[in-house]
């Protein structure tokens, strides 16, 4: 294993919890041989060390792998954390570096490799092929082309903060979860500012809900409605978004309007039950994503398990 790496390039051990099951959750995506039976394979890489290689299948190699998406192609794109890259995916399970240095951190513009990450966190991509990234270590979210141009859309690299605005003169405090509806509208889990940010595709970013530093459990509309440190996102087809609230442990929705509601889980109440609504049980849910029937599933992290919400509001693991 190379060496290249040292303590300063090392995310948090919790990082590497949430990306192995993150990564577990993709094999999800496969459709099961008999009804709640999943066939579990290891896709790329290899268990046997943390390093940077491209190459096919078990012969290539991550450092701390932090999230997942899947164009529709089947071509998967992968937030290499640990290892400051974004990484691609062919169906054919080739494993090629989109864009960023191995092991070099920070904030510059460019293409593949010219550009820099500093712990690229959540990924998501659009109907075009672009790529966007929740670039923790900078406070920003960046954007990748297909032809691996990569561009900062929102946000002051090195500045951690809050403001509203256009483009770089924006500002997030660790954005982490990321999603992007159809009409090309990014959503983000503004963490430490506790609120869900909606950048438009000209690069304008709003507070979509939620109020700055205000953590809370509150269901309501817009800046009323209250969050205690969200991590994951998704959106669906018709445009709610899906958070995983970490510190609430539940999951929350957000319709258009902006209206939030409790989808599953009580505030404050930790545990693994399995049930419907509020009176089901999360503890400290990380990452959410869906699927074309219209369920949702959550890395539910402290309980190291894959939940499955229904159309119908019923919750099980």
């Amino acid at each position: 294993m190379k060496k290249h790496h040292d303590s300063a390039t090392t995310p948090p051990t919790g990082w590497r919890r949430v990306a192995t099951l993150v990564l577990a959750a993709t094999a999800l995506a496969l459709p099961p041989a008999r009804a709640d039976t999943y066939l579990f394979s290891i896709l790329v890489g290899n268990g046997a060390g943390l390093d940077h290689t491209d190459g096919t299948g078990t012969n290539a190699r991550f450092f701390n792998p932090t999230s997942i998406a899947i164009d529709a192609a089947g071509t998967l794109y992968v937030a290499d954390g640990g290892d400051h890259t974004v990484r691609k995916i062919t169906a054919g399970g080739v494993v090629t570096t989109l864009a960023g240095a191995s092991g070099q951190a920070g904030s510059n513009d460019g293409t593949g490799s010219g550009a820099r990450f500093q712990y690229p966190y959540a990924i998501a991509v659009d109907a075009g092929g672009n790529v966007y990234v929740t670039d923790i270590g900078d406070h920003t979210v960046r954007k990748i082309t297909a032809g691996g141009s990569v561009s900062t859309l929102a946000g002051m690299a090195g500045v951690g903060g809050f403001a509203d605005g256009v483009g770089t003169t924006a500002q997030f405090n660790l954005p982490q979860g990321i999603a992007v509806d159809t009409t090309g509208n990014v959503f983000v889990a503004d963490t430490n500012n506790s609120t869900i940010r909606k950048i438009a595709p000209n690069g304008t970013v709003t507070t979509f809900a939620g109020a700055a530093g205000q953590t809370g459990t509150a269901d309501d509309v817009g800046g009323n409605a209250r969050f205690s440190y969200p991590f994951g996102l998704a959106v669906d087809s018709v445009g709610n978004v899906y958070v995983a609230d970490f510190g609430n442990s539940s999951i929350r929705k957000i319709t258009t309007g902006g209206n939030v509601t409790t989808l599953a889980g009580t505030s404050g109440q930790t545990g693994s039950v399995d049930g419907t609504g509020i009176g089901a049980r999360f503890d400290h849910p990380s990452a959410i994503s869906g699927d074309a029937a219209g369920n949702v599933w959550v890395v539910d992290t402290s309980n190291q398990t894959i939940r499955r919400i229904t159309v119908g509001g019923n919750f099980t693991t």
